[in-house]
């Protein structure tokens, strides 16, 4: 006969906490910290409790004190990455935009510094109900509110603005991981690939036109101007429904 009893989702927030001995051999901060900068070095696919444990001069067994799997490892390192992104203060309501775009730039830039960030956004671990991440969504949230938006559509401004954020954030992680691969910066690889862009546009002249302006500019600085206009864009049509 089935129970009525529903579990809760699995999740290192969900799960209780397992009794841990008096004097534990590894902290949950020394394994969060371990294991950030292994996914830092060697990318997701190196991710494992074995390697970690090796890292940390543990047996694996030793990790599971904290964590019953990978997947709960990844919730805890993907919010102490969040715990990086600077909190918004909505404190004056007419500098709602200032603070949504500290933001947006700590979010793009917490996934530009940890570029597997972006394979693990939206998947099926529950990265969600980490404290720092709930912790910003509680004050963009006041943000938006304060600003004047109506109560009904700061969360969907909220996962507007972080869409657009995380949209364009994993292209660039993703390109930025291509481009450390190949040994060289990014100047070098753009200088390299102009050629080959040039002569496939020749039929195309507005592209013509347009990668003529971006000729010899800091493909970073292109990058940053490019991100900066979509965000304002997303503000500009926030700040269209306040009052």
């Amino acid at each position: 006969m089935p129970s009525d009893t529903k579990r809760p989702i699995p999740s290192v927030w969900t799960r209780p906490q397992r009794p841990r001995r008096e004097q534990p051999a590894l902290s949950r901060d020394q394994i969060v910290s371990a294991a950030l900068e292994l996914l830092d070095t060697e990318g997701i696919d190196a991710l494992s409790m074995r390697k970690l444990g090796s890292r940390l001069n543990a047996g694996a067994t030793s990790l599971y004190t904290h964590v019953a799997d990978k997947g709960e490892l990844i919730e805890l390192v993907v919010d102490a990455v969040y715990g990086e992104i600077e909190i918004p203060e909505a404190t004056d309501p007419a500098h709602w935009r200032e603070a949504a775009t500290r933001c947006a730039q700590g979010l793009r830039s917490a996934i530009l510094a940890h570029p597997w960030m972006a394979s693990v956004l939206g998947g099926a671990w529950v990265t969600q109900l980490g404290p720092n991440l709930m912790r910003l969504s509680e004050n963009m949230l006041a943000v938006f509110e304060q600003a004047g938006l109506p109560a009904a559509e700061t969360d969907p401004a909220v996962s507007a603005l972080t869409a657009y954020v995380i949209g364009m954030a994993t292209s660039e992680a993703a390109w930025l991981t291509t481009l450390a691969r190949s040994g060289q910066s990014e100047r070098e690889w753009v200088e390299q690939l102009w050629p080959a862009v040039e002569d496939a546009a020749q039929d195309h002249p507005k592209l013509r036109e347009q990668y003529a302006g971006l000729r010899g500019k800091d493909p970073r600085e292109t990058r940053d101007e490019k991100f900066d206009y979509g965000l304002q864009r997303v503000l500009d049509g926030l700040a269209a429904r306040l009052g």
